[in-house]
């Protein structure tokens, strides 16, 4: 079965950065795009960043642009959120998503918090 499991995420300072990474299985996962969402308290979860399948093409929310970067590691069936510049905006709970045979699957998302 498909399964993503995100790690990576914490408390940081404004202006810090972390790295998430998600690990994904059940697939093959080298065929399929990967995204990254987040979901901050009492608002609707919304796309963060997204990679091809073989990494050539990136898409990022304009709210991240410049900050963010998504890559991903076929081999290790992993891709990666490297966030920097954060902001307390940027607070959330991060999730990895892969469409999979027309059913979305999600990891159990990690919390990202960034305040002084």
């Amino acid at each position: 079965q498909v399964q993503l499991v995100e790690s990576g995420g914490g408390l940081v300072q404004p202006g810090g950065s972390l790295r998430l990474s998600c690990t994904a299985s059940g697939f093959t996962f080298s065929s399929y795009a990967m995204t990254w969402f987040r979901q901050a308290p009492g608002k609707e979860r919304e796309l963060v960043a997204s990679i091809s399948s073989a990494g050539g093409r990136t898409n990022y929310a304009d709210s991240v642009k410049g900050r963010f970067t998504i890559s991903r590691d076929n081999a290790k069936k992993m891709v990666y959120l490297q966030m920097n510049s954060l902001k307390p905006e940027d607070t959330a709970v991060y999730y990895c998503n892969v469409l999979w045979r027309t059913s979305n699957y999600w990891g159990q998302g990690t919390q990202v918090t960034v305040s002084s």
